[in-house]
């Protein structure tokens, strides 16, 4: 519902005793829990639970950023001696950082908006028109309007307000405003949003890697200059789209840290700008390399959210707010507060040679082991049987399924499991029909060498969506489908768009995005039930614009268990356990490491089991069938509890970590004893004591080893947090182990 001005002046007179106080110390024009509008000075407040945005309004109409960081009290939010953008000093144009900073003016700041007009200006004069606060389903979002002080360019600054885990939703809406068929306004630059934070030590944590390596955590600090974190090639690999600010004295426990988030698939861009002796601003979005939109009269262009959140506990918190903040706002709402099912995946049984008597047989022994979604993936389709051909002809094979899936779907849903399957729509192969039939319909220049064995289809043309919507949309109706499993294995290198309406070719980045999402949305819209996985190449779309559509993401194509060890610890600071698909397979890259290992390095997150059962030896089956009941019965804390890595991953060959139930009444704790991979650590000799975190001080917990059922023994809360858990002990390499804690009843 909308809040008016005058509404919220009669609710406060109502509710005078309890707004009296901020009425008279702030001036406040509007008010709700999270925003408040101030008129000595103007301005807006945006309060969380920890933390407060403050925004200026100068006499000249410009509105300015002044203070973000850990909570202000009320009467204290008119003092200027914690502004750090000094407003009232309009001469000190370095310091001087507007809210929507933009191409115009001194060119000491990162713009969030760069234009040209139709008669070549290419200069910005953005002033304060009106704002509004709304409020739907208990979340406020503030809208401030500017407007250029000559052209027709209207921006709507939006602020979308969780206060429960101190984190503010960015964007911004770009409308031409103009009647006139000729006042085009070409976008050149449009980003999500900005802050600015004061003068200190930083230090970024940002996650980087590339394929069958991807999150790995870096630390470096920031100098004086622009550093830069992007992804230009449509997938993110290399980079995630998430940052960590910290000071010098921030610890996992004290002390400020700030992090935010890109909800977008493209190309995005994250700078940080640090200024001598000065502010450090931040911005992030749309990566426009190579990029444009012409925004005609009447039109609008709404950017991607970014998120941006802070945390005055340390780096843990700021984890646990993110992950709460993705499990409960981001997260498809259809399956947001289900418990992912336990998954087996086909493909290293059989690759490309797959049929419908060998898929039967597989889920028969993936029932037997206690799996609930059987998957098939790459090679059901028609002239799939390498990875050059076929790609693209959504149509069922009918050399390996005679009868199409029906029976094993059937036989699927017999043995009381989910059916699922595996596609890559955006992609297609050389002698696909789709290809063959219609060439212009990949991205490719004209006169240039054309993509390898896969070419990416242009989805920014509406034939070639309209295409992929009927073909999966028939897909799934003729077919009982639970699970997708939506892959896609190409960077985009050639971006031409043949036979493209005039002017837009350098839009094709950004309507390709959209229309993946618009793809993935009608899907959804039209079947409710099937669960989305996102994959590309690995972890190369993993992000919150995604994942606000899917319903988990697959982390990496490297399923080695040591390596996972990492690549899971850095994925885990940006996004919940519930979202990470973790696989048991024959892969490794190391020594070889037990079953048990295996498993209990995936039943970190959404367990999934992608080896050869076909092969497994009776034994490995009474492993599988106990680690699996041993994962259903921790996967509702794993899933949906908060996350503490104990030990630092890169400097400690004893690692583990935690996850707490919201309640602090059960919490899980692995361990893992990679000695013999890392075996000059200084820890491997010694006795490692290991400090519990998030439990409920004064309350006692009994602690069982699940391999065995033991009881360890019943500590109290606070000593398990202050004094710590012995790291367990074994002479087998590799050693891994899983505890329940449970409050004493």
């Amino acid at each position: 519902m909308k809040i008016r001005k005058l509404q919220l002046l009669k609710r406060c007179y109502i509710h005078a005793p309890l707004y009296l106080f901020v009425f008279l110390i702030l001036g406040t024009q509007a008010y709700t829990q999270d925003i408040i509008k101030t008129v000595a000075p103007q301005g807006w407040v945006i309060q969380t639970q920890h933390s407060t945005y403050r925004l200026i309004l100068t006499a000249d109409k410009r509105v300015r950023p002044v203070y973000y960081g850990t909570k202000i009290a009320e009467s204290d939010l008119k003092k200027e001696d914690f502004w750090f953008n000094n407003v009232q000093k309009p001469s000190n144009w370095v310091r001087n950082i507007d809210e929507i900073p933009v191409r115009g003016d001194f060119p000491f700041k990162e713009p969030v908006l760069e234009a040209m007009f139709a008669n070549g200006v290419r200069d910005l004069d953005m002033v304060y028109v009106s704002d509004e606060i709304d409020v739907e389903n208990g979340v406020s979002t503030l809208k401030i309007v500017l407007r250029d002080k000559f052209y027709p360019v209207e921006v709507t600054s939006n602020y979308k307000v969780f206060d429960d885990l101190d984190i503010i939703e960015k964007w911004i809406t770009i409308k031409n405003t103009s009647k006139n068929k000729k006042d085009n306004v070409r976008l050149e630059n449009v980003l999500s949003g900005s802050i600015v934070l004061p003068h200190d030590d930083y230090i970024l944590t940002q996650l980087s890697g590339h394929e069958m390596n991807e999150f790995q955590e870096e630390q470096v600090p920031l100098s004086t200059g622009v550093k830069v974190i992007e992804s230009k090639a449509f997938k993110s690999n290399f980079h995630a789209p998430w940052f960590l600010i910290k000071t010098d004295q921030t610890t996992k426990e004290t002390g400020s840290a700030w992090f935010g988030s890109v909800h977008y698939s493209g190309n995005w861009v994250f700078r940080f700008d640090k200024k001598f002796n000065s502010t450090l601003q931040i911005v992030g979005g749309i990566n426009f390399w190579d990029t444009d939109w012409m925004l005609m009269p009447g039109e609008t262009f709404i950017s991607p959210k970014i998120s941006f959140g802070y945390s005055p506990y340390g780096t843990d918190q700021a984890t646990i707010n993110q992950h709460r903040y993705v499990r409960t706002y981001v997260l498809p709402e259809k399956h947001r507060h289900e418990l992912r099912p336990v998954l087996y995946n086909g493909w290293e049984n059989s690759y490309y040679d797959i049929n419908e008597k060998q898929q039967i047989e597989l889920a028969n022994v993936a029932s037997e082991i206690g799996v609930e979604l059987f998957v098939v993936d790459d090679g059901w389709f028609k002239n799939r049987t390498a990875s050059d051909s076929g790609l693209g002809n959504y149509e069922i094979d009918k050399n390996k399924f005679p009868n199409g899936l029906k029976p094993v779907i059937d036989h699927v849903h017999k043995l009381g499991m989910k059916f699922g399957l595996w596609v890559e729509p955006e992609s297609v192969s050389d002698n696909a029909d789709v290809f063959v039939k219609n060439p212009h319909y990949t991205f490719q220049f004209r006169e240039r060498e054309k993509g390898r064995y896969r070419k990416l289809l242009n989805i920014a043309n509406e034939d070639v969506y309209e295409h992929l919507l009927n073909s999966l949309s028939k897909l799934l109706s003729e077919n009982a489908i639970d699970f997708i499993k939506w892959d896609q294995n190409s960077y985009l290198s050639e971006p031409g768009w043949l036979n493209a309406p005039t002017g837009l070719e350098r839009e094709a980045r950004i309507r390709h995005t959209q229309n993946v999402y618009r793809l993935v949305e009608t899907l959804r819209s039209r079947f409710p039930e099937v669960i989305f996985e996102t994959c590309a190449s690995g972890g190369g779309r993993v992000d919150l614009g995604m994942l606000s559509r899917m319903d988990q993401a697959w982390v990496s194509d490297n399923t080695d268990p040591l390596d996972r060890l990492f690549i899971q610890h850095g994925y885990a600071q940006m996004l919940p356990a519930n979202t990470m698909v973790s696989w048991v397979t024959s892969m490794t890259r190391h020594q070889p490491v037990s079953l048990d290992f295996r498993f209990d390095v995936s039943s970190g997150g959404v367990l999934g089991i992608g080896a050869n059962i076909a092969k497994w030896s009776e034994g490995d089956k009474t492993i599988a069938i106990k680690k699996i009941e041993i994962y259903k019965r921790i996967r509702p804390v794993v899933q949906y509890g908060d996350y503490y890595a104990l030990t630092a991953v890169k400097e400690n060959s004893k690692i583990s970590y935690q996850y707490v139930n919201q309640n602090q009444k059960s919490a899980v704790v692995f361990f893992f004893d990679t000695s013999h991979f890392l075996p000059n650590n200084r820890e491997r000799k010694s006795e490692l004591k290991v400090r519990l975190k998030g439990l409920e001080a004064g309350q006692r917990y009994t602690i069982k080893n699940l391999d065995d059922n033991t009881v360890v023994g019943e500590f109290d809360g606070r000593y398990l947090m202050n004094i710590g858990l012995k790291f367990p002990a074994k002479n087998n390499p590799f050693s891994s182990w899983v505890y329940i804690l449970e409050v004493v009843r």
